[in-house]
């Protein structure tokens, strides 16, 4: 198809009026400032990260303990400088954020010092993060009689890399790092299909079967030892305002479970005041917003099905 170069000559003039947007609204873009974060430079550190936390399984292969040393030093090499400079560009422009200055306006702050410093003591918790995930892995294959073994796990289940991502995003969040635990989650979250975000405490063997449509809110506390089916929703009750209207933050606003708890498919538990008392069981599609002792099973009365002959 022949190209008319009368309507190409338009689109300077759109080219003006896109631009002309960007005085018009600024609240959603980022001209002349300090670079932020980059997603790629996070997905890639996150890729990395896992490369480390199960070797073998990913991009290198023939590994063995005579040259893992090697891999996983230069790996930790080149993830403590990458993730200095992209924790420096947050904790810079978080600062900028709260104080209002522009680029360069930091005063005395050494943002790159700080950085590194958080990237060093993130790095130390990739042993106890190991730790954890095989503990996850192996309530994966416990919980779940269609697994053909823990490498089945740690290969396709959309569950384990959902949480995976998690842990790594929860230590950067207890470091109180802004913007890049949030990337994570989501960047996992648009890959599974399952939404957990960064702030939420989840303890060891913990397993999401299936895992499509879970969501587990910010102030979540989830014991050791819990099952999760697709499309739960560990959700908030109601959001409180001040006086002025605007909603309250870092408030208790997601439920609590304790050891042992099981969730099946679609149910939705709600409010920070809620507490799943241990080893009970949540039947699919119950609703539920009021605490529950321990070892108790809520369950919906079955409906009432109608039979008949197909025309």
């Amino acid at each position: 198809m022949a190209t008319d170069i009368r309507l190409k000559e338009r689109l300077p003039e759109l080219t003006d009026r896109i631009v002309e947007t960007y005085q018009e609204i600024e609240t959603i873009h980022h001209l002349g400032h300090c670079p932020l974060p980059s997603v790629d430079a996070v997905v890639e550190i996150a890729q990395d990260l896992k490369e480390i936390l199960y070797p073998g399984y990913r991009k290198r292969q023939n590994l063995h303990l005579g040259n893992v040393t090697y891999h996983v030093g230069d790996l930790i090499d080149s993830l403590h400088d990458r993730l200095t400079q992209q924790l420096a560009r947050t904790l810079r422009h978080e600062y900028r954020r709260r104080h209002g200055t522009n680029c360069g306006e930091e005063a005395a702050n050494d943002f790159e010092a700080q950085g590194q410093e958080k990237a060093i003591q993130f790095l130390q918790t990739l042993p106890m993060v190991r730790r954890m995930l095989a503990l996850d892995v192996q309530a994966a294959y416990d919980g779940d009689p269609a697994a053909g073994g823990l490498d089945e796990i740690i290969f396709c289940y959309p569950g384990l890399e959902a949480i995976t991502v998690y842990r790594l995003a929860h230590e950067l969040h207890k470091l109180k790092v802004p913007l890049i635990p949030r990337m994570l989650t989501e960047w996992a979250h648009s890959r599974t299909g399952i939404d957990i975000h960064p702030g939420a405490k989840i303890g060891p063997s913990f397993f999401i079967d299936h895992g499509t449509g879970v969501v587990i809110g910010e102030t979540c506390d989830i014991a050791r030892n819990v099952k999760l089916y697709q499309g739960v929703t560990l959700g908030a009750l109601s959001f409180a305002k001040d006086d002025e209207g605007n909603l309250v933050r870092n408030q208790k606003r997601h439920p609590t479970l304790e050891e042992n708890v099981v969730i099946y498919a679609n149910a939705t538990i709600l409010g920070g005041d809620t507490v799943v008392g241990a080893n009970s069981v949540i039947g699919a599609s119950v609703s539920l917003t009021k605490s529950i002792p321990p070892n108790t099973v809520v369950t919906i009365e079955k409906p009432s099905l109608r039979f008949r002959e197909a025309s």
